[in-house]
């Protein structure tokens, strides 16, 4: 093996993990509030063509309208949450996104369509009492993105394009935060990056599932990151299923890309395999229920065996006219096209798929993390959407609690922010891991991630019972294992894609570890997480959220009861509430 390259150092004042909608926003904010610190993006792909944002289809929940409201907005977001929101950050979100709406028409330059009469459109979304999501089309997402990326360039933001975030680096006495480790991933070199300020901004990405909507490269990096560094995450057994992913088949990537929920709040049927609905039988609410409830439907079917010829269920839109359809949802219909689906005259197959982690890092309204100098935004964090999100509250999470971290990070680092230097030893272990794998001669990646996906499918997916969890707690281990001795070929360590590949392993067993030993440790079923053996969601009243860390090789778990800050379970803060 050839000899590691020298550590590259670089300096900034802030550093931000990740380019998605929390990422920029909290570049935009950072500098609105102190253009003379240096601030710099560091994103694994390339800015303004990467994240999770990027790919949001459906929209923006914001009360803009005559008839609703923020409280209506909150018991909304705090219902679908089965009550075990943190209630203050659950307000920040819906009450700061009319802020955000503006500021991304009026300041960013997005464009959202609109009424007739020329107010913002707003289309119904599963699971609101109200038609509250504000979108471009069906590529709401996009727009918001290469505007956010726009308005980063014009202010000369710095970036760090394809370097991948490896280790958060404390001081040597543990205290703080001195910078990030990582790598660049064009030439292989290591990267310290020291800053005064560190945003964890990397999103989610649950792509330790069979079926599953975000890119490969998405593989929990962050939260991978924050469980090294013993930060308490929360409500980790909360991994979202959306009902609609395309179901193509199993030789192609397109297959777990998202159907948006638009197309269900629209009014659109989910059949069987023997073209039959069936969402009636499992809530009253129909294809319009939350997302946990539908995914569960669609499994249902499935398990039962009325499914369609590749395994799924049917989404049928054509009974809302071909040409409406065509008109309305142009990028889904072409999507489906291109696999070989006709959205608007005919049936699409469909399959639940990993879509979004409501659990992540403990944080505070000021997006403060425990350990000084480290602030999280976005899908990174937990608590904002507790056991379920509702679909249009991600974007608005990401550019809400992004541009609250861009203020927070300026003004602290003016007024306490200082730098620290790193404990070098702790970047030497980061590094000898991260080349562990070059010194084996074995390889296996493949095997490794298909057992991955079956083992987080079947035993910690959308329905879970303690022998399939205790059955997913040893085959971790044994993938744990595995991976520590598979080796990646070669020495060249530029574009190393394998090389990667085994990085974004080994974030994603550990991050499948934590989320199993918190589904263990949670006997009732909230929201995404359904225990087929405690299936009632217990008192509400009492209600408690998982917290984990990592304690070396050990996972700790404690329970903390839910603060009812502003509405308890029963009461609500509607004025005309029954």
């Amino acid at each position: 093996m050839s000899l590691p390259l020298p550590i590259k150092r670089l300096k900034t004042d802030i550093l931000i993990l990740g380019a998605g909608g929390a990422g920029l926003f909290a570049a935009l904010h950072a500098h609105r509030r102190d253009p003379g610190l240096s601030i710099t993006v560091a994103v694994k792909g390339l800015l303004g063509k990467c994240g999770c944002t990027r790919m949001v289809q459906g929209g923006y929940n914001v009360a803009l309208a005559p008839g609703d409201s923020v409280e209506r907005h909150f018991m909304d977001t705090i219902e679908g949450s089965k009550w075990l929101s943190n209630q203050d950050l659950a307000w920040t979100l819906v009450s700061t996104a009319i802020e955000r709406i503006h500021e991304l028409e009026n300041e960013l330059g997005c464009f959202f369509d609109r009424n007739p009469d020329g107010t913002v459109h707003q289309k119904a979304f599963a699971g609101q009492t109200f038609d509250r999501t504000v979108h471009k089309g069906d590529l709401t997402g996009i727009e918001i993105i290469n505007r956010l990326s726009e308005q980063v360039w014009r202010r000369g933001i710095g970036r760090l394009e394809e370097h991948r975030a490896l280790a958060l680096i404390r001081t040597p006495d543990g205290q703080a935060l001195a910078g990030v480790l990582m790598i660049d991933v064009r030439t292989g070199e290591f990267v310290f990056v020291q800053a005064r300020a560190v945003l964890l901004a990397t999103g989610g990405g649950p792509t330790m599932y069979k079926y599953h909507t975000p890119s490969g490269d998405k593989s929990c990096d962050g939260l991978a990151m924050a469980l090294a560094a013993g930060l308490p995450l929360r409500d980790m057994e909360m991994v979202q299923f959306h009902p609609t992913g395309l179901l193509a088949g199993t030789d192609t990537r397109m297959t777990g890309t998202v159907l948006e929920e638009g197309l269900r709040g629209a009014g659109g049927y989910l059949l069987n395999g023997n073209q039959e609905r069936f969402m009636q039988r499992y809530d009253p609410r129909g294809e319009r229920a939350t997302r946990d409830i539908v995914s569960r439907g669609i499994y249902a079917e499935m398990r039962e065996g009325r499914t369609s010829p590749n395994g799924g269920v049917y989404l049928q839109m054509h009974h809302l006219g071909v040409d409406a359809v065509r008109r309305q949802f142009k990028g889904m219909v072409e999507r489906c096209a291109d696999c070989g689906f006709d959205l608007a005259g005919g049936l699409v197959e469909v399959v639940p798929t990993a879509h979004y982690m409501m659990g992540g890092v403990v944080f505070q309204p000021d997006c403060r993390t425990a350990l000084q100098g480290l602030f999280a935004a976005g899908e990174d964090t937990g608590g904002v959407h507790g056991a379920n999100r509702l679909g249009g509250n991600g974007v608005a999470n990401s550019t809400v609690f992004g541009g609250i971290a861009g203020d927070s990070m300026a003004q602290w680092v003016r007024q306490e922010g200082d730098w620290r230097a790193p404990d070098e030893q702790a970047i030497s272990a980061a590094v000898d891991g991260a080349l562990a794998p070059f010194a084996r001669s074995s390889e296996g990646l493949h095997s490794i991630r298909e057992a991955l996906y079956d083992c987080m499918w079947t035993d910690v997916g959308i329905m879970r019972d303690r022998a399939g969890l205790l059955r997913a707690r040893d085959t971790l281990a044994g993938l744990r294992d595995r991976l520590s001795v598979v080796g990646v070929a070669g020495t060249d360590r530029a574009f190393n894609l394998t090389w990667h590949d085994w990085l974004n392993l080994r974030s994603l067993v550990e991050v499948s570890q934590v989320i199993t030993e918190a589904a263990l440790a949670r006997e009732d079923s909230r929201g995404a997480h359904f225990r087929e053996d405690f299936p009632q969601a217990g008192d509400l009243d009492a209600s408690a959220y998982t917290v984990v860390r990592r304690d070396g090789d050990a996972i700790r778990i404690a329970r903390e009861p839910v603060a009812f800050t502003r509405v308890a379970p029963g009461q609500s803060l509607l004025k005309d509430a029954a």
